[in-house]
C-alpha cells in the first residue's frame, strides 16, 4: 500500500476503508525509540522447527536477532504445517510458520490470515520412492496401493505429493498416506518399511538419498525445480496470523520481520563454519557433512529479503484453486488479501537484504 499523504478531497467511504492499514504502516514506520513493541513475548507455531525450510527462524533464535528487536519469541514444535496452523486458531499460538498456501486455504473457509515475511522462495519438497521397497521402480503408476509418508494431513507435503501423483495418473485416493514428521522419524519410517514413498523436506531427505534409501523423483529445492513442477515462481514458507494479530499488533509483526529479514540476509554470505556454529548439533541429526550438503542444496531457494513476488503469489492461488476442486469457497481467494509486503520492505531497507 502507498504511503503518499491522504488528500482532504478523498471519498470520506475510501478513507474510512483504508485507516486500519494506514495506522498499521504508520505505527510500523515510526523511530525505534517510539516503537517497543506491543506485545514482547510471541509464540511461534513451526511446522518442523528443525528442517532446513525453517532455518531462517533458527538463525533469528539462536544469533538473537529477536531479543534485539526486543522480543521474546517461544518456537513451539509441530510434525507438521497443518498442525502450527490449528495451534495458531486455537489460540494456542499467536503466530504461525508454514506454506503460504495455508493463508490462501484459510481464506476460502472463512478465516482471515495474512502472511507478512517469506522465509523461501522455493518450496523445497522432495518426493523420493523407496529403495528397498520399489528397487526396478520407474513410473509414478507403480506407487499405486502404495503408503506415502508425509509431514502431516494437510500440510504442503501432501498437497505437493498430490501433486507429484497426478502427473503419473493417480490421484489421492489411489495411495494411503502417512503422517510420519519431518524429522529422524520419517527416516525410520522409511527404513523401517512403515512407508513405501515420502514427500518431505531436507535434513531428511538428504539423509536418506545420501545413503542410497530413496530414489529422488520430484525436487523443488531449486528454482527451476519449482518452476517445471508448478509452472511457475511458487513462495515457500512465511509468517502468518490473523489479521486481526496483525492490525493490533504492528510494531511486534514488523520487529519479527526485521529479525527475520537479517536472518536472510546473514544466511547470504554465510560459510559452513558460520552455519555449525549457529545451528544446534540436534538439528543436524549428528551429520554435520549431510547437512552442510542439504544446505547447499537449499540455498537457492531462501528468500533473499522476505518479499513475495506478484508472479509467486499468482502461482500459488492457482495451485491452491486445484488442491480440492469443486468444493464452493466461503471467500473468494483474492491475492492481495493473503499478503503484505510492507514489513518486509521496511525490513529490506533497514538492514539493505
Amino acid at each position: 500500500m502507498s504511503l503518499s499523504p491522504v488528500r482532504v478531497h478523498r471519498p470520506r467511504r475510501r478513507l474510512l476503508a483504508a485507516a486500519p492499514w494506514l495506522a498499521l504502516l504508520a505505527a510500523a514506520g515510526r523511530p525505534a525509540a517510539q516503537t517497543r513493541v506491543e506485545k514482547p513475548h510471541v509464540t511461534l507455531a513451526v511446522g518442523g522447527k528443525a528442517a532446513l525450510y525453517y532455518l531462517p527462524l533458527t538463525i533469528a533464535k539462536q544469533l538473537k536477532f529477536f531479543d534485539d528487536e526486543g522480543l521474546q519469541v517461544e518456537l513451539q514444535d509441530h510434525a507438521g504445517g497443518a498442525l502450527a496452523q490449528q495451534a495458531m486458531l486455537a489460540g494456542q499460538a499467536d503466530v504461525a510458520a508454514g506454506a503460504y498456501e495455508h493463508t490462501i486455504l484459510l481464506r476460502q473457509r472463512g478465516q482471515n490470515c495474512r502472511s507478512f515475511v517469506l522465509l523461501g522462495r522455493a518450496p523445497q519438497l522432495v518426493f523420493g520412492v523407496g529403495s528397498r521397497a520399489l528397487p526396478d521402480f520407474r513410473h509414478v503408476a507403480q506407487l499405486r496401493g502404495r503408503r506415502i509418508g508425509i509431514s502431516w494431513p494437510d500440510s504442503s507435503t501432501q498437497w505437493f505429493a498430490h501433486r507429484v501423483l497426478a502427473r503419473g495418473g493417480l490421484g489421492p485416493s489411489d495411495v494411503e498416506f502417512v503422517g510420519v514428521g519431518t524429522s529422524l522419524a520419517a527416516v525410520s519410517a522409511l527404513r523401517e518399511g512403515r512407508i513405501d514413498a515420502l514427500a518431505n523436506i531436507d535434513p531428511v531427505i538428504s539423509m536418506l538419498a545420501f545413503r542410497g534409501e530413496i530414489r529422488v523423483i520430484a525436487d523443488t529445492r531449486s528454482l527451476r525445480g519449482a518452476q517445471d513442477l508448478y509452472g511457475g515462481p511458487m513462495p515457500a514458507g512465511c509468517l502468518y496470523a490473523p489479521q486481526g494479530f496483525v492490525l493490533r499488533y504492528p510494531r511486534t509483526v514488523q520487529a519479527l520481520v526485521n529479525a527475520v529479514v537479517r536472518a536472510l540476509k546473514w544466511l547470504q554470505t554465510a560459510g559452513p563454519s558460520d552455519i555449525v556454529r549457529a545451528v544446534p548439533e540436534a538439528y543436524m541429526h549428528d551429520d554435520r557433512a549431510v547437512y552442510l550438503a542439504a544446505l547447499d542444496k537449499a540455498r537457492e531457494a531462501l528468500s533473499p529479503d522476505g518479499m513475495l513476488s506478484e508472479d509467486g503469489v499468482l502461482t500459488a492461488h492457482r495451485v491452491a484453486a486445484q488442491y480440492a476442486p469443486g468444493t464452493p469457497s466461503v471467500r473468494s481467494a483474492a491475492p492481495a488479501a493473503t499478503y503484505t509486503n510492507e514489513f518486509a520492505r521496511r525490513a529490506k531497507l533497514k538492514f539493505q537484504a
